[in-house]
């Protein structure tokens, strides 16, 4: 499982980069775009280097998804204050089953 690592080095810099994205959406600014795309970058780099060591492009891109779906989605709700609907709160407890399921061997 040495894939995690840089798996979750890619969930980092998607946050970072979602973090700065939402900022720019908000202030605007070339240099929160910048730094936006340059972790979106980066991130994916990573994603090679998970590939390469055996996440699976099935397993790793749902995890990659669900991890950083709940992590976005609890930065929206705590900093940003957006809305979750009960119907999705249902959606992302199903989504971190989901991840319970694909660990499970």
């Amino acid at each position: 499982m040495k894939w995690l690592i840089p798996l979750s080095i890619l969930i980092a810099f998607e946050l970072v980069a979602d973090v700065l994205a939402k900022s720019w959406s908000i202030r605007s600014g070339w240099v929160l775009a910048t730094g936006a795309l340059l972790a979106y970058t980066l991130g994916n780099t990573f994603w090679l280097f998970a590939l390469r060591n055996g996440s699976g492009l099935a397993k790793g891109s749902v995890i990659f998804s669900i991890v950083s779906a709940v992590i976005a989605i609890g930065l929206g709700v705590l900093f940003y204050k957006e809305d979750i609907s009960k119907v999705q709160l249902i959606g992302v407890a199903l989504g971190l089953l989901s991840l319970v399921l694909i660990f499970w061997e």
